[in-house]
């Protein structure tokens, strides 16, 4: 049975599925799901991510980190985590360049938070020591230093349009084999009380249900035990319109025309994120901004120096790539969370007090 056709049945028997409910089945489904079946990144695959793009991404990174860690009296033993590690190519590289800060490695105890038996498979060959877990309610109660790159936008998303003073859900139901986009009733959403201040009639608002307790946790572990933690994604703070998207080869799609076939994501919400983890957090920051005053140019300058030809070409396209205001610079963010008894993660700025 096709991934559709399960679907179609389930409707069929159930009535319209909640937007979320059907990304999680497209993403997760246990034998027909997008990452169950195939490994999505790179140039074979549906989308590229920044540590693909270049080493620098997770050397700058990693170096924050180890920071953080050394301003926090470098606590040993700690967790050093990632949700969502793609290949780990991100880990490797954050490994890579800690291997010179002093205790750093002799501490961590890396964990990686990953669903995906294809891709369980890819980062053991990078990171044989590793320790996976199936959740962040798995992690130790230990100090957290965690990084997570596109992670949150691959959440399932729920959608309500304003319709006076409640809400009407968009749905996934059929039209004969074709899945469509339909409307529930209108009911009030408690959750979204707070967006009948900032909407018109007619806005379409996303929420995460999986976001805020995933922010949670992990700020709980912070606060308690210390540790930081960079959250990189595509996104804005507070939601507006619609931002689900498929990718399929490198090319967007309809996200209702091949379930289980293209990638499904959607712009990540910062606020209810900050909002849910009980430490303290940083100003949203643009990922260029936050690669720049970590150093990312002079390390460019001097990885220059050893290449010429095609190879220099690729390295300064990287590098525009991940912090150009046109390009990745802008659209990705970074959130810090970080006890609120510390300083933010170097690159950041502390938000102001709640």
């Amino acid at each position: 049975m096709t991934l559709k056709a399960h679907i179609l049945t389930r409707i069929a028997q159930n009535g319209p599925m909640t937007l979320a409910e059907y990304m999680g089945e497209c993403l997760l489904h246990p034998a027909l799901g997008y990452y169950t079946t195939r490994d999505p990144l790179g140039a074979q695959g549906d989308f590229t991510t920044a540590p693909e793009i270049s080493q620098m991404f997770g050397e700058m990174l990693g170096l924050a980190l180890a920071q953080a860690w050394l301003d926090q009296g470098a606590p040993a033993p700690f967790t050093l985590a990632e949700p969502g590690p793609g290949r780990g190519t991100l880990m490797a590289d954050i490994l890579r360049a800690t291997r010179s800060v002093p205790g750093f490695h002799a501490a961590a105890q890396v964990h990686l938070i990953e669903a995906s038996p294809t891709l369980r498979a890819l980062q053991a060959e990078k990171l044989p020591h590793a320790k996976w877990l199936d959740s962040v309610d798995d992690l130790p109660d230990a100090p957290l230093f965690l990084v997570g790159n596109e992670f949150f936008d691959a959440l399932p998303i729920r959608q309500f349009i304003r319709h006076g003073a409640g809400w009407c859900e968009r749905l996934v139901g059929t039209d004969g084999d074709t899945l469509t986009f339909g409307l529930g009733a209108e009911a009030p959403q408690p959750a979204l009380a707070h967006r009948l201040t900032d909407t018109s009639d007619g806005d379409l608002v996303e929420t995460c249900p999986a976001g805020a307790p995933i922010a949670h946790r992990i700020g709980s572990l912070i606060e308690q035990h210390g540790g930081a933690a960079l959250i990189v994604d595509y996104g804005d703070w507070r939601s507006l319109g619609d931002t689900l998207q498929a990718l399929a080869r490198h090319e967007t799609a309809d996200p209702l025309a091949d379930p289980g076939g293209a990638d499904l994501t959607a712009h990540v919400d910062f606020e209810p994120l900050a909002q849910a983890a009980p430490c303290a957090h940083s100003l949203l920051t643009g990922q260029g901004v936050f690669l720049e005053r970590l150093g990312i140019t002079a390390r460019a300058q001097a990885l220059a120096t050893k290449m010429q030809g095609d190879m220099l070409d690729a390295h300064i396209a990287a590098h525009r790539r991940l912090t150009h205001p046109k390009e990745m610079g802008t659209l990705f963010k970074v959130l810090g969370l970080y006890p609120k008894a510390a300083n933010p993660p170097p690159g950041l700025e502390p938000a102001p007090a709640r």
